[in-house]
């Protein structure tokens, strides 16, 4: 897919009018709140999240096992969670009937942006969207990989207090999938690990008691039969 716009059409205002719609649809992204607090005791936005995932990808890329091309993965970064700018944020420990529904609501949110959008934007939107959650380019899994570990660089910085019960155990159980693939990255994955058993310390829980439960758990959960959908 041409990127670059050479040999597209020119842009007609309603093509102009359409990409402005999309960017301040994005503003969104801004003031959409995470289940992440910053150092300075505020929430964290989507945006934010964003922007520090691309921080990590530069200053990693260089040290991949699998190399990327950065300013690809830049955009799947940049594109990750824009139809949250529809349907809102969903806390990854949530059970509900929205996040059994949310892969479709936002597919469903990238197609209403894509309807926006002059043919060539549109298109490019949808496909970067699709490869982030397909995940099958090293691109993607790098950027994969980096919303986990962003998540948990987050909750070190915030206060303890901030927390859930199920964020203790996500420690030792969200991260090592998306970065096992590659050494780089379970060498980041490492300190980030051990800064917040420093940080669970410090606070006077005992991260090897939160290890073995959450590994049990999460060896319980893996090993349920599946229950079918109706």
């Amino acid at each position: 897919m041409a990127e670059s716009g050479v040999g597209q059409r020119a842009l007609e205002l309603s093509d102009v009018q359409g990409i402005v719609d999309v960017i301040q649809l994005a503003e969104n992204l801004k003031t959409e709140m995470r289940h992440s607090w910053l150092s300075n005791g505020r929430q964290e936005s989507v945006a934010e999240h964003t922007w520090l995932m691309t921080i990590a990808a530069v200053l990693m890329s260089p040290y991949l096992e699998h190399p990327v091309d950065l300013g690809h993965t830049l955009k799947l970064i940049a594109l990750h969670d824009i139809a949250e700018a529809i349907t809102g944020d969903i806390p990854y420990f949530e059970e509900s009937s929205r996040k059994d529904t949310k892969l479709q609501d936002e597919a469903e949110a990238m197609k209403q942006m894509q309807a926006m959008l002059p043919s060539a934007s549109g298109e490019l939107l949808l496909a970067l969207w699709r490869e982030y959650e397909d995940c099958e380019t090293p691109e993607a899994k790098f950027a994969r990989a980096l919303d986990k570990l962003e998540v948990q660089l987050q909750h070190n910085l915030a206060d303890m207090q901030t927390w859930t019960e199920q964020e203790f155990g996500l420690v030792y159980t969200k991260m090592d999938a998306e970065c096992a693939y590659d050494a780089s990255l379970r060498a980041l994955l490492a300190v980030i690990r051990s800064r917040a058993e420093h940080k669970m310390i410090q606070a006077g829980h005992d991260p090897s008691a939160i290890k073995a439960a959450a590994t049990l758990t999460k060896v319980t959960s893996d090993e349920a039969p599946e229950i079918p959908r109706a």
